[in-house]
């Protein structure tokens, strides 16, 4: 039987191969006679059979590559539970890798596990990997710095639940209105592409003077016929233009973040959840014992909207040269009174983590009535859409009737 294993040697370095051997346990007893310390080993199997999609590494630089949420958040919380039941850090590490299918992600826990093994930290360790954001990083730091790892997991699990939430909210939001567009274009383009143009040969041969509103809607058809490759250019003209200005141009991208915020009913919601964000994230990192600079501009950093990151930064600026988070917040409209209050009593009381804590909890709140305010406007409103844009068809459709009836009862 073959077995695949990745050992260490004496020297602390990684040894990854193949060995024949009757058993895994003789396998491994074969891998320490020649001095090397078994870290993982696994039956290599038949090679014709095929791979699990799982199972596949996609290969890259492992220490670049984005770790998905839902893996951080099954880290994080997996991690929390045993450290709570006393394993120690090595061995939870151990036991999550010889759990993992994602060969991109064991590979990542292979190399962590390595660095403990070597004498570094976990935060030390994954400051290597730009899948961990720096604040999960700052919260494990502290939770090594005060002994309790096991919170810091928790507060690491709470943050990125919260974050999920909150993003999904934000996509469903969004995506809603968007089908809804869609849905409207889609039956502008079936009627005016294929059933005026039904109707345009029948009141041809009836030699009826066609009004207006059907001469114009007539000819959006026959443009949308003949010429439907010019729209679907104009229309990747505008989208990659728009993408190359949102990558390029600081300003266009603070524009259009300006922009959203002012959106009716979608304004409302990415406000509240980049608020949200901010809160939630600050008040966890502020509890750990993160000086407030550094807890700021890590919060700051996970705040997507751009506006919003832009206000953070200035009332961080305001906060480095003595102002208090509250009179630096103030300043600036993006900042509900409430919250400007709330943080007033926590710089006051001592307990700004606890005021902060509030406010996310709050602002969660709003962004859920929110959404729910969005999906339920906006039925309605494309309801009447639709019904405009089939209401205007059907009557450029039926008033050339009106013309045939006078060419009939001419003739007779």
């Amino acid at each position: 039987m073959k077995y695949k294993y990745v050992a260490m040697n004496a020297r602390n370095q990684k040894k990854e191969g193949a060995i024949e051997a009757e058993s895994q346990s003789q396998a491994v007893s074969m891998l320490r006679e020649r001095g090397l310390i078994v870290q993982d080993i696994t039956e290599a199997g038949n090679s014709d059979e095929p791979t699990s999609i799982w199972q596949m590494d996609i290969g890259g630089d492992i220490h670049t590559r984005k770790i998905p949420e839902k893996t951080l958040l099954m880290f994080f919380n997996q991690m929390a539970m045993m450290m709570k039941a006393g394993i120690n850090l090595s061995l939870a590490m151990q036991i999550l890798i010889d759990s993992e299918k994602d060969q991109t992600i064991k590979k990542i826990m292979r190399e962590l596990n390595e660095n403990l093994y070597n004498g570094f930290t976990l935060s030390q360790a994954m400051h290597n990997f730009k899948g961990f954001p720096d604040v999960y990083l700052s919260i494990i730091e502290a939770g090594e710095a005060n002994g309790r790892l096991d919170d810091a997991f928790d507060q690491c699990y709470v943050i990125c639940k919260k974050d999920m939430a909150l993003t999904g909210q934000i996509k469903s939001a969004l995506s809603y209105p968007l089908f809804l567009v869609a849905l409207v274009i889609a039956l502008i383009v079936i009627l005016c592409g294929f059933v005026l143009p039904t109707f345009k040969d029948v009141y041809g041969s009836m030699g009826a003077e066609l009004p207006g509103l059907t001469l114009a809607l007539m000819a959006f058809s026959d443009a949308l016929i003949g010429y439907w490759w010019l729209f679907i250019l104009v229309i990747g003209a505008i989208v990659g233009g728009i993408m190359v200005l949102n990558k390029e141009s600081q300003e266009f991208r603070m524009g259009v973040a300006k922009f959203l915020l002012k959106v009716p009913l979608i304004g409302p919601i990415i406000r509240q959840s980049s608020l949200a964000r901010f809160c939630r994230i600050m008040s966890t990192l502020t509890d750990s014992g993160i000086p407030i600079h550094k807890s700021m501009s890590l919060a700051r950093d996970a705040v997507d909207n751009l506006y919003v990151k832009d206000c953070i930064q200035f009332v961080l600026e305001d906060v480095q040269i003595g102002v208090t988070i509250h009179e630096a917040m103030a300043k600036h409209t993006v900042f509900d009174p409430i919250l400007v209050s709330m943080i007033r009593v926590g710089e006051e009381s001592g307990m700004l983590g606890d005021s902060l804590f509030k406010m996310a909890e709050l602002f969660e709140a709003q962004s859920d009535d929110s959404v729910q305010k969005l999906t339920d406007a906006m039925t309605p409103i494309m309801t009447v859409v639709i019904g405009v844009v089939v209401g205007v068809v059907v009557v450029a459709m039926i008033m050339p009737m009106f013309g045939v009836y006078s060419v009939i009862d001419s003739s007779t």
